[in-house]
């Protein structure tokens, strides 16, 4: 079969493609041009349960495969997602909307996942100590949990189910991968390429649908951990769903991430950058800037500079090598972008780029890059995750003042400054309240090696996604203290 043609959203279990018994769900079409592209099915406890219990049967004999012989799967994925690369970034395009440029970058993201997976023969080990007391040893080694669950959003389709999938298999464990209702051709695309590597059945499973099959991994007794990208509500929901069911959890959440502009910042560096932060992949992504900080004399250049910058950008079908932002995902989510945007010049903010009305609106969910300049510090956006190419711009007279603005967030995924001053660069690095944190850099996305942290009401949990705390997340420590007297050994 080939999934990434056909309009029916298949399950994949135990290593055979199943048709979903559970009713259908949302409609799909591509965003750009509204042309309907089939339906999720709705999902169902019993799909679930037969995608788990499929992974619990090959837990077994994976855990025992010696992880050098299991990161062999890993190495044949990697070439498999480089040899498609082009095939897999028209289909992220198609379903997602962003621009090919765009959907070739996430790929790349997580193929850096897949290639840092691969050590896991150095990254898994343990440590010892001989003689912790007399002729007594103590070693410390990781074990795999078990099933995994893999519960990701629409606006990555690849690079999150990557920021996960490649370190749960590496350690020994098995996978249940539940993509977007929104998103499901890409993941089921990516599956399609794992089985061609030759992995034993069972060991990766797919399962679509929507609420339902969220909650059924939530409560599955046999899924031992859940790893979670989306927005914050849902966020704390499956992080005390799951915890209550004595999972172990990581759920990444959303994002209001504010970048601080100094007068002393290039302006035609930092206004390329901020632009290419806040209305690439048409600002549906979780380190998009929301919030631009000018502080001092950086007001009087910086709001008329972005705002000619939002409006040169050609906004179109992301097929199209012209273009330069797409769409967002649904005609539902253009509509809550265009109220929030009215909402802001309701409450003060004057609209110096306004997207409500892109000339290329056809029939797909287009708004164009928007800029809200002077949004008072005391307005509901201020605290509200627009998720489209939306940037709010507020004014503040010292580092301090901006930092103030970024601690009373209940976000804290991401922020960034611009200057060219090591010593306010400092100071805004060591005291500001986000994960992530950007010099003179509008997306600050952690390499693969190093997590992809979050602070505050961005993230629940203790390890995050991403190297070494990956590995950690998918492993329990065992600890193992041993002595062997030399006298039992003489009666032998």
């Amino acid at each position: 079969m080939t999934t990434a043609t056909s309009p029916q959203v298949l399950n994949f279990v135990g290593g055979h493609w199943l048709t979903p018994t559970s009713p259908a769900g949302i409609a799909l079409s591509n965003p750009a041009t509204g042309e309907p592209l089939g339906h999720s099915p709705a999902g169902s406890g019993a799909e679930v349960d037969a995608a788990v219990e499929a992974a619990h049967a090959a837990f077994p004999s994976w855990r025992a495969t010696p992880a050098a012989d299991r990161v062999q799967f890993l190495f044949k994925l990697k070439a498999l997602l480089e040899d498609h690369l082009d095939e897999l970034a028209t289909l992220i395009t198609i379903e997602n909307g962003k621009t090919l440029a765009e959907s070739k970058g996430e790929l790349r993201r997580g193929i850096e996942n897949v290639e840092v997976a691969c050590g896991i023969p150095v990254l898994m080990q343990g440590y010892s100590l001989e003689d912790v007391a007399p002729g007594i040893d103590e070693i410390m080694v990781r074990q795999p949990l078990g099933v995994a669950a893999i519960i990701t959003p629409f606006n990555f389709p690849l690079m999150i189910p990557l920021w996960f999938l490649p370190y749960a298999i590496a350690t020994g464990n098995t996978v249940v991968l539940k993509p977007s209702d929104r998103v499901p051709f890409s993941a089921a695309r990516l599956v399609e390429l794992i089985h061609q590597t030759g992995l034993p059945a069972g060991v990766v499973n797919l399962v679509n649908g929507g609420k339902p099959a969220v909650d059924a991994l939530l409560d599955h007794p046999l899924v031992r951990a859940v790893s979670f990208v989306g927005s914050t509500p849902v966020a704390k929901y499956v992080y005390a769903r799951g915890s209550a069911g004595g999972k172990r959890v990581q759920c990444q959440g959303g994002a209001k991430n504010h970048v601080v502009v100094l007068p002393d910042a290039d302006p035609e560096t930092t206004i390329k950058i901020i632009a290419d932060s806040a209305f690439g992949c048409a600002g549906q992504r979780c380190l998009a800037v929301s919030v631009t900080v000018t502080v001092g004399e950086a007001r009087s250049w910086f709001s008329e500079s972005i705002a000619s910058a939002a409006a040169a950008l050609k906004v179109g079908n992301g097929l199209d090598a012209a273009t330069q932002m797409g769409p967002v995902i649904t005609a539902a989510s253009r509509d809550r972008v265009v109220s929030l945007i009215a909402r802001g010049e309701g409450e003060g903010a004057t609209p110096i780029a306004d997207g409500r009305a892109p000339a290329n609106g056809g029939g797909g969910s287009f708004v164009g890059p928007t800029v809200l300049d002077g949004l008072p510090a005391t307005s509901s956006l201020m605290e509200t995750e627009i998720f489209g190419p939306v940037l709010s711009v507020v004014h503040a007279g010292s580092v301090e003042e901006a930092l103030q603005l970024i601690d009373r967030s209940a976000y804290g995924n991401a922020s960034s400054i611009f200057t060219s001053s090591g010593a306010a660069a400092r100071q805004f690095r060591n005291a500001v309240s986000t994960g992530n944190v950007g010099v003179n850099i509008g997306v600050p996305a952690p390499m693969a090696y190093f997590p992809f942290s979050g602070w505050k009401g961005s993230f629940f949990g203790v390890m995050h996604a991403q190297g070494r705390d990956a590995v950690e997340f998918f492993t329990d420590k065992k600890v193992i203290v041993e002595r062997w007297p030399r006298e039992w050994s003489r009666k032998f």
